[in-house]
């Protein structure tokens, strides 16, 4: 005696095959996703302080020929345009035209003269934008 198979179960997969499936991926992007999204964040930040040091660095250059560091009131825009009544400025003294904002997209906070007797603070307020700030939302400063 002859069967023939039943062409009905094997056109696809059924429903609940494919909850299954669906379920097993959710429950793999639950667990995977967190890391991968902790390593940019992680990466922004470290990002972030090599930026600050090469900014740090543009402004000891800045100093060794102005003979001072920019004010707060000139800010980091004065390591790319001369501020006005400047003498020996010969920058730009950073790479970009324009001054750099953090992975963010903020821009950085610059004081001068720093606190505890630093001659600068550089500070990018982290993923908040928001002074302060734990976790990745913490500040990421020069003197750190």
């Amino acid at each position: 005696m002859y069967r023939r198979p039943s062409t009905q179960r094997e056109r696809g997969f059924s429903l609940l095959e494919l909850l299954a499936v669906l379920v097993i991926l959710g429950i793999l992007a639950g667990v995977f996703a967190p890391k991968f999204l902790g390593q940019a964040e992680s990466a922004k930040r470290k990002a972030a302080k090599l930026e600050i040091d090469q900014i740090g660095q543009s402004l000891d250059l800045y100093k060794l020929e102005i003979g001072k560091y920019p004010t707060s009131q000139e800010g980091l825009a004065a390591l790319v345009t001369a501020p006005s009544g400047t003498t020996n400025w010969n920058g730009p003294y950073l790479k970009k035209t324009t001054v750099p904002k953090d992975p963010w997209g903020n821009e950085y906070k610059y004081v001068s003269p720093g606190d505890q007797n630093r001659p600068y603070d550089i500070v990018s307020m982290g993923s908040d934008g928001k002074e302060g700030g734990e976790g990745d939302g913490k500040d990421i400063t020069s003197w750190q």
